[in-house]
C-alpha cells in the first residue's frame, strides 16, 4: 500500500506540476494521487522532495527505455520527449536549485541521462552524447504551450527541425523500486 500511494503521488505531482506549476498546492497533489496530505507528508518532506522524486522517475525510465530490446536513440529519445513535454514544471526545480549552488542531484540526473544517451547512440553515429544532450536542452526551450498535445507538437518539430529522429512519446514502466 505505501508503495501505491508513493507511485500515485508521484504521477499525480508530475501532472499537477505541469498543469500549475511548482507552486501548485501540495493538497491538489494528494488529492489527484487519492490519498491524504499525511500520507504525502509521510513520503516526502517537502514540495523540493517530491519534486526530485519525480525528476529521478523520469530518469529511470530513460534508463529502462535503453534498456528494452532493440533500443536506439529514436525510441530513448521518445520517453526524453515524453517528460519533457509532461513534466515541465521541473526544468523550474532545476533552475532553482542551480541559483542556490545546489545543483548536485541536478548534475547527477543528468549525468544518468548522458550515459544513457552512450549507451544508445551507436559507433559512427552523427550525435554524440554530448550533442544529443544539447540537442534535449534545445528542444526542451521549445516545449511551451497550455496542454500536453501542444507541448509535444513543438517538441516534434524542433527535432525535426535539428533533424533527430524521434521515436514514439511515451513513458515506461519501470521495475525498480522507488
Amino acid at each position: 500500500m505505501a508503495a501505491r500511494n508513493r507511485a500515485a503521488l508521484i504521477a499525480a505531482a508530475r501532472e499537477v506540476f505541469a498543469e500549475q506549476g511548482l507552486d501548485a498546492p501540495l493538497s491538489a497533489v494528494a488529492r489527484r494521487a487519492g490519498v491524504g496530505q499525511g500520507s504525502l507528508y509521510r513520503h516526502f518532506a517537502d514540495r523540493v522532495a517530491l519534486a526530485s522524486a519525480v525528476l529521478d522517475e523520469n530518469v529511470r525510465q530513460i534508463e529502462q527505455a535503453a534498456d528494452e530490446p532493440d533500443a536506439g536513440p529514436a525510441s530513448v529519445l521518445g520517453v526524453v520527449t515524453w517528460h519533457l513535454t509532461h513534466s515541465t514544471a521541473f526544468v523550474d526545480l532545476l533552475r532553482i536549485r542551480g541559483a542556490r549552488g545546489d545543483g548536485e542531484q541536478a548534475r547527477a540526473l543528468a549525468g544518468r541521462v548522458h550515459s544513457v544517451l552512450s549507451r544508445c547512440l551507436p559507433a559512427g553515429h552523427r550525435l554524440s552524447a554530448d550533442d544529443a544532450m544539447l540537442a534535449v536542452a534545445m528542444v526542451s526551450g521549445a516545449v511551451t504551450g497550455p496542454t500536453p498535445a501542444e507541448r509535444e507538437r513543438r517538441a516534434l518539430a524542433a527535432w525535426r527541425l535539428l533533424g533527430v529522429e524521434v521515436g514514439p512519446l511515451r513513458p515506461v514502466e519501470t521495475d525498480a523500486p522507488m
